[in-house]
């Protein structure tokens, strides 16, 4: 379950202020929300720091949650959280990111609900993504999340291998009862991999997302935030 608790962690790698960085991007993040908006609500540690912001502002917002744990966690602290089969766009989605590459590309899914993630962004007029500064890499590499159909994932799980090493996750399903696995090979070319995933029938969705679904990264930096600008959707 997400915990929206102020804790203060340490990367002890690098010594960085993880959770303050989040913080910080989230606080960024949520200052582009305002009354009226409907906004799309991802998964994970830097969400649950953008949640306690929204809520403190008292806006009269319509949310949609990627997830059972956002959804609880945005509904305990005041945020009115809506069915998303009852809403056709969003004016913004918030989220974070477990890897950002130079080039805009994104890998999620740690949290296990990419799918809802991606389709959520998909529908956003701005996808935004929060991160902290441990998030943007030199390059994409390995887990690549992946959710597959329940429904014949033995099968699925033989086809992958043929991509690359894929290994379940020992985790729960999805938000939608998928079974949540990680591809472990090359991530050399995204735009290959994304097809090549994407086409296994049985993959529900990979957790590769491309620079064309992303407005804008905001990474924490210290006691400060920087904003790359990815793309005008």
């Amino acid at each position: 379950m997400i915990d929206a608790a102020p804790i203060r962690a340490w990367d002890n790698r690098c010594m960085v202020d993880v959770v303050g960085e989040k913080r910080r991007a989230a606080e960024a993040a949520a200052s582009l929300v305002e009354a009226g908006m409907s906004v799309g609500l991802g998964t994970g540690s830097t969400v649950a720091e953008l949640l306690v912001v929204l809520a403190a502002r008292r806006l009269e917002i319509r949310c949609v949650a990627t997830s059972f744990e956002t959804e609880a966690a945005a509904t305990a602290l005041g945020l009115a959280v809506a069915p998303f089969g009852a809403i056709e766009r969003l004016d913004l989605a918030i989220d974070g990111a477990d890897q950002v590459a130079p080039d805009g590309w994104l890998v999620k899914g740690g949290g296990a609900a990419h799918t809802r993630e991606k389709v959520v962004a998909a529908a956003a007029d701005r996808f935004v993504v929060v991160v902290d500064s441990t998030k943007p890499v030199p390059a994409l590499r390995p887990p690549v999340p992946l959710e597959l159909l329940e429904f014949g994932h033995a099968s699925t799980l033989r086809r992958l291998e043929a991509i690359g090493p894929v290994r379940r996750r020992a985790v729960g399903p999805s938000p939608d009862g998928g079974v949540i696995c990680d591809y472990l090979g090359p991530v050399d070319d995204a735009v290959g991999l994304a097809a090549a995933l994407g086409a296994v029938p049985g993959v529900v969705e990979h957790g590769l997302f491309p620079p064309a679904l992303v407005s804008d990264v905001v990474v924490g930096t210290g006691d400060d935030v920087e904003w790359r600008a990815v793309s005008t959707r």
